[in-house]
């Protein structure tokens, strides 16, 4: 992942604090001026320069700081603009694109009154507006100012507040966990764009439904031979009419990039490179907590879970003579696995290195729970009220992008299987949709349906999550490494072609790797457990949920797991060094692997200390300096074993070399 962009901007705020707080200043200022407040995107960045204060690059008082006087000046345009037009600003443009706003905003100020400029600062649609309404109304000065100012104090520090505990706790938890920390973080924002993204569309086709449907109206009238089908489905008459406007409006445009992605895809006969970046970029990614985590996510697209939700539901449908219903819902479902079985035989493109046989273009989990989740939205939001019709497609949405998303992390497959899936499954729905809109005027009582549908779901992969990760991370395992060595030369010279440190970006986590076995680790798990070492099993979340357990001591706290490129811990073995700390040896496949057969693994000794990072919150096991302590006391408990010691010619770390017999499955103990 290149990072160069991220590690400049770092530098220069750590070069340019000044600076860095007049750009707080103009985020803040920008936020708070009236109209563009709903502009901006302050919430993300406000969050980031919080991050950069946890991380000790910003002051947090200046930040504080700068953040309120832009938010105070800002707030104070929009006073001076409410108080220069008072109660002809509605008349001007571009207040009167935003009455509703206005209202809401005069009415908190009315309830409130100088509180309402503080209870303001905090709702963000209507936050720009109030220090307007406040002019407007002619609020005095002198009650204003410092309500303005204590709110804008208030705010700033509270929006600045997450990033910096997440900035803070980085550094106490990225020594071991910062794959997963990303992890989390990029899928918070796919999940964010996918919620985004859903509901902006249909609040935008929502408003201008009734424009598309006349646009739709006149050309009918224009095409008379084409447009008599157009004119059945959009008949004015029917109250249903701007929603299929809308259907048929998202059917044309989907559909067209349904298409145009199919045929690139076809013709190509090979990934994208978007397809190899994104591959790449996941793959990096990988670390044994968050693997769990998305495997266990990846299930929900399984028949295991999808079926029963599906099967309660067609079982409502019929119980509740909904025939109609009933045959849409099992054509939605039915067909669209034979149009995505049919396609995955038609388009043969090769599969990501981590994938099994099975997979192709589209994407058939992410297909049918997108066609599943889709339909059954369709079904059941006609029968809510205004807005909230809104809220089963978000759903599907967030749904649908989390199994796209874990799907890609495990290496199931490229971004243009669950692209096209997805595309795929919203086309047919859309189309199944409108027809099924056309033919049924019914309403039925939803809330039933719904509960039985989500309920069934959330049972069902809760259910088989915890069952379905084993085998999902043994089938998306990591492919063999590329560098064949001979055992031979390996012990004499080879050994030496293997890195010295770990691949990462914070120097402070390159760890020395001193020591190379080849051979199965039992020999050496015994070997060491007669002397006093014990071995942890990998920390699952479970065992990592118990780090806030104050009541735990902290010989009982595991030591979190660590990955060497992708691969998570083979074994880790620790000993108590005194009072709070311990020494540790981790082990791992290496990124290389003998020509007859015989395991190689590397590993890196450590000594841990025992920390209670922001102000005692959780206990947590990181790396301290040590003087060699880990390494001299390992190297002492391997004498009598096929040992041999030289220093790397890459920075002249001395490396341990142990045989632990001829042969071995390579498989992990």
């Amino acid at each position: 992942m290149d990072s160069g962009w991220f590690d400049a901007t770092l530098a220069w705020i750590s070069a340019h604090p000044i600076a860095a707080g007049g750009l707080i200043f103009l985020i803040a200022f920008c936020d708070s001026v009236v109209v563009l407040g709903i502009l901006v995107p302050a919430l993300p960045l406000l969050f980031g320069i919080g991050a950069l204060i946890g991380l000790g690059h910003i002051d947090g008082t200046y930040a504080i700081t700068c953040a309120a006087i832009g938010a105070f000046l800002g707030d104070g345009i929009g006073y001076w603009v409410g108080h220069r037009w008072g109660p002809q600003l509605r008349d001007h443009w571009p207040f009167r694109r935003y009455p509703q706003l206005l209202d809401r905003g005069e009415q908190v100020f009315r309830r409130h009154g100088a509180k309402g400029i503080l209870i303001a600062r905090f709702v963000g649609a209507i936050r720009a507006f109030v220090p307007a309404i406040a002019g407007m109304l002619r609020m005095p000065l002198r009650r204003y100012v410092p309500m303005s100012l204590l709110a804008c104090y208030l705010w700033a520090g509270l929006f600045l507040a997450p990033g910096w505990i997440f900035g803070a706790s980085y550094d106490a938890v990225a020594a071991v966990a910062d794959r997963l920390v990303m992890v989390l973080g990029v899928l918070a924002l796919v999940l964010g764009l996918a919620w985004a993204g859903v509901l902006y569309t249909y609040r935008w086709f929502d408003r201008h439904a009734n424009q598309l449907l006349a646009r739709a109206l006149a050309w009918t009238r224009a095409h008379p031979r084409m447009g008599r089908y157009a004119a059945a489905l959009i008949d004015p008459k029917r109250p249903e009419s701007a929603s299929l406007a809308i259907l048929a409006a998202c059917l044309l445009a989907i559909g067209w990039a349904w298409f145009a992605l199919l045929v690139t895809v076809w013709m190509r006969d090979e990934p994208l490179a978007l397809d190899l970046t994104v591959f790449g970029l996941m793959y990096e990614l990988r670390n044994p907590l968050a693997d769990r985590l998305m495997a266990g996510l990846a299930s929900i697209g399984d028949w295991e879970v999808l079926l029963p939700a599906a099967g309660l539901a067609l079982a409502w449908l019929l119980w509740r003579r909904r025939w109609s219903a009933a045959a849409h819902w099992m054509t939605a479902l039915a067909f669209g696995l034979v149009l995505t079985a049919g396609l995955s035989h038609l388009v043969e493109m090769p599969l990501p290195p981590t994938a099994p046989s099975g997979f192709g273009f589209p994407s058939v989990s992410v297909t049918m729970t997108t066609i599943t989740f889709g339909f059954f939205a369709v079904l059941i939001a006609r029968e809510l009220p205004g807005r909230t019709r809104v809220w089963p497609y978000m759903v599907s949405g967030l749904v649908a992008a989390l199994l796209g998303f874990a799907r890609l992390y495990l290496g199931a497959h490229w971004l243009s299987d669950v692209v096209g899936g997805m595309l795929l499954g919203i086309v047919w729905l859309l189309g199944l949709g409108i027809a099924y809109r056309r033919r049924v005027e019914r309403s039925f009582w939803m809330r039933p349906l719904a509960a039985v549908f989500y309920l069934s779901f959330a049972a069902a992969a809760l259910w088989h999550a915890p069952r379905a990760v084993d085998p999902l991370l043994e089938r998306f395992h990591a492919p063999l490494p590329a560098l064949v060595l001979d055992a031979a030369a390996w012990w004499e010279r080879d050994w030496a072609r293997l890195p010295a440190q770990r691949r990462e970006r914070d120097a402070s986590r390159r760890w020395s790797l001193e020591l190379q076995v080849a051979g199965p680790l039992e020999p050496l798990r015994d070997h060491l457990l007669a002397q006093g070492w014990e071995v942890q099993p990998q920390a699952d979340w479970t065992a990592t949920l118990g780090l806030l357990d104050d009541d735990l001591s902290p010989g009982q706290q595991p030591v979190l797991p660590a990955t060497l490129g992708t691969e998570a811990e083979a074994m880790l073995l620790r000993r108590p060094a005194g009072e709070g700390r311990l020494l540790a040896l981790r082990l791992w496949r290496a990124p290389a692997r003998l020509a007859d057969g015989t395991a190689l693994w590397i590993g890196v000794t450590q000594t841990l200390e025992y920390q209670r990072p922001l102000s005692g919150l959780f206990g947590i096991w990181l790396p301290a300096v040590d003087d060699d302590a880990a390494y001299l006391a390992l190297r002492q408990a391997l004498s009598g074993l096929d040992v041999r010691e030289a220093p790397h010619p890459q920075g002249e770390v001395p490396v341990l070399r142990l045989r632990t017999g001829q042969g071995g499955s390579g498989q992990q103990p």
